[in-house]
């Protein structure tokens, strides 16, 4: 068995690279099985073992991607996100002991960017960090504009920002390359594959979970998401952003 002290778990952040990992996870050997491979990789990680450390942990200086563990003591890794998502949006990999399709769901809502199953391969999850960290830096969609207008939409890309009239709109950043992705071709209808190609997605949003993104999106954006007026469905085809 192998024994990680307490202290190991609580060590400030490294001073390089300026890439920094918040691992929020109870389960010392997992803990550091986690930090051992992103640091092998050049990473700086910061592990802490409960919620209300992490929270602190995050508010102190935010990390370039938080692992939360959902099984997490106390308060759950879905209340910790929650909490720190008040005050910032962080790129977060969920990591839960289920396989059970509704953790899946209920991270997905919240905004995560994705998610692991334990037990997990460490190489798998530094696999993921490089592809969520690379979707969160990279320009959403590769267009000229720079700011995409659609009816009373204004998507402005540079800032990942989104305003409805005088309102902004707060999207995760799945949610956010779904509508610039749509809005920069109004009227275009696009099948589920067409839509992942214009992505061009590494695995971050997959065909099966791309309906429940857009049905998040027409919560936020739409006046009546049972009756939506901007993100179109065309039954048996796909998705079109009203022109």
């Amino acid at each position: 068995m192998v024994r990680v002290e307490a202290r190991g778990l609580a060590e400030p952040w490294e001073e390089m690279p300026t890439e920094r990992i918040l691992v929020v996870e109870d389960e010392p050997e997992i803990a550091e099985a986690v930090r051992a491979y992103l640091q092998r990789e050049g990473f700086a990680v910061e592990v802490r073992g409960e919620g209300a450390a992490a929270i602190a942990a995050a508010d102190a200086e935010t990390p370039s991607l938080m692992i939360v563990d959902v099984g997490l003591p106390q308060m759950n890794g879905f209340e910790v996100y929650r909490k720190i998502a008040e005050k910032a949006r962080i790129p977060t990999i969920f990591l839960t002991a289920r396989s059970d399709e509704v953790d899946r769901i209920v991270g997905l809502e919240l905004g995560a960017d994705d998610y692991v199953v334990k037990p997990f391969s460490p190489r798998e999850l530094v696999a993921r960090v490089r592809a969520v960290l690379r979707r969160s830096t990279a320009p959403p969609v590769e267009k000229k504009q720079h700011v995409l207008r659609v009816h009373d939409l204004v998507v402005d890309l540079d800032a990942h920002d989104v305003r409805r009239g005088d309102g902004h709109v707060q999207l995760t950043p799945a949610e956010f390359r779904i509508l610039a992705a749509l809005a920069a071709e109004p009227g275009r209808v696009f099948t589920r594959p067409q839509l992942l190609d214009t992505l061009n997605d590494d695995g971050g949003i997959y065909e099966r979970t791309l309906d429940r993104h857009i049905n998040n999106l027409r919560k936020k954006l739409e006046p009546n998401p049972d009756q939506p007026t901007y993100v179109i469905t065309v039954y048996g085809v796909g998705y079109k952003m009203r022109k």
